[in-house]
């Protein structure tokens, strides 16, 4: 049964092969919306090697009870050996590093950009990527044509997203 949209949001677990462009790409994937028990997540697995947290945008703490739970979870499941991608918004970035998850060589960030209206720009349109003032936690800046960032070969339609399965 294909999920949709609207069925992702109603959903807490579905399982699909990860289609956007990380190092597990095409890898059978069980996706988890929101904070689970990680007891309750491992039953899910059935023998695969991936899982996919923050789905549908639900990576959104706002308490120290909340990172907390976070972290208890990926932690939890980077211990038992599992590859682990958090999708979440750049905005969490000044205070992402806090936990030390990107010292577990499976752990994936996944770091969401949300650029509405893409396609509007204009073949010189220059995506930077900057420090939060002059000197302030990065070596300096990075630029990349916005043309090139949006080559074909690291592009995912969103018809790619419509096999999961919600289990």
């Amino acid at each position: 049964m294909a999920i949709d949209t609207e069925g992702r949001q109603n959903v807490d677990y579905f399982i699909g092969v990860e289609v956007e462009h990380t190092p597990m790409k095409g890898e059978r994937t069980l996706f988890v919306v929101g904070v689970k028990p990680v007891e309750e997540i491992v039953l899910k697995v059935n023998n695969l090697r991936h899982i996919y947290l923050g789905t549908s945008q639900s990576f959104t703490p706002q308490t120290y009870e909340d990172w907390r739970a976070w972290d208890h979870m990926i932690k939890g499941l980077l211990e038992l050996g599992y590859w682990v991608t958090l999708d979440f918004d750049v905005s969490y970035a000044r205070d992402f590093h806090e936990e030390g998850w990107c010292e577990n060589d499976h752990f994936i960030p996944m770091i969401s950009v949300k650029l509405p209206y893409i396609g509007l720009f204009n073949y010189n349109t220059t995506v930077k990527i900057d420090d939060t003032t002059w000197g302030d936690t990065n070596p300096g800046v990075w630029t990349h044509s916005l043309h090139s960032l949006m080559d074909r070969s690291n592009f995912t339609s969103w018809d790619k997203y419509t096999e999961d399965t919600p289990i």
